[in-house]
This record gives C-alpha cells, sequence and structure tokens, in this order.
C-alpha cells in the first residue's frame, strides 16, 4: 500500500463499498492498523476540494477524489486495489488537501 492508490473499501453504514484514495505517508502503511483515506464519488459539483477522476485514471465512469471527505479506516476494511494515480493527480490532491484545510 502506497499513497496515490485507489481501493475499494467497505466503509460504514451508510456509505457502503466505495473507492478510497489512500492519503497516509508510505511509512504509515507497514506499522498502522489504521490509515487515512479520501472518499471517490460520483457526485461531481467542480469546487476546488475535488480531484478529477475517469476511464483514463483507472476508474470505472467519471467521478471525483472529494478532499472535504477525509477520514481514517482500519486497513481490513479495504478489498481490492483499483488502480495507482499518476503523480500529477497526487500533485492535485495535495493541493485540493491544502485548500480543505486552510493550509497555506
Amino acid at each position: 500500500m502506497y499513497k496515490g492508490e485507489v481501493w475499494w473499501a467497505n466503509l460504514p453504514n451508510p456509505i457502503g463499498k466505495r473507492p478510497v484514495v489512500l492519503l497516509s505517508r508510505d511509512e504509515a502503511y507497514s506499522v498502522r492498523n489504521a490509515v487515512t483515506v479520501a472518499e471517490v464519488t460520483s457526485t461531481i459539483r467542480n469546487i476546488p476540494v475535488e480531484v478529477n477522476l475517469g476511464t483514463e485514471d483507472g476508474l470505472p465512469k467519471k467521478c471525483v477524489i472529494n478532499l472535504d471527505t477525509i477520514i481514517t479506516i482500519r486497513k481490513e476494511l479495504f478489498i481490492e486495489k483499483i488502480t495507482d494515480l499518476a503523480s500529477e493527480k497526487i500533485d492535485e490532491v495535495n493541493k485540493a488537501i491544502k485548500f480543505a484545510l486552510d493550509l497555506k
């Protein structure tokens, strides 16, 4: 597991199964039981906390990473890896996190 991977995860109800993007630093995956992720959704609002994804990124349809929905979940909730994001997309994710959390 590495930052920038997209996985299917069984999130707590009422959310259920959905893609998530791994956000934790790479070193955390081997030592932590829970890691930080952002939800992927097909609800697209075109706001600065979203990063667009689609079939070109390995996802089945147009969707976005919503960086307003950053959560920490147990690794046992991960089902299957979907894809690795390109470094340009990870840069967009980092920019959206800064916007979402009002970091300079």
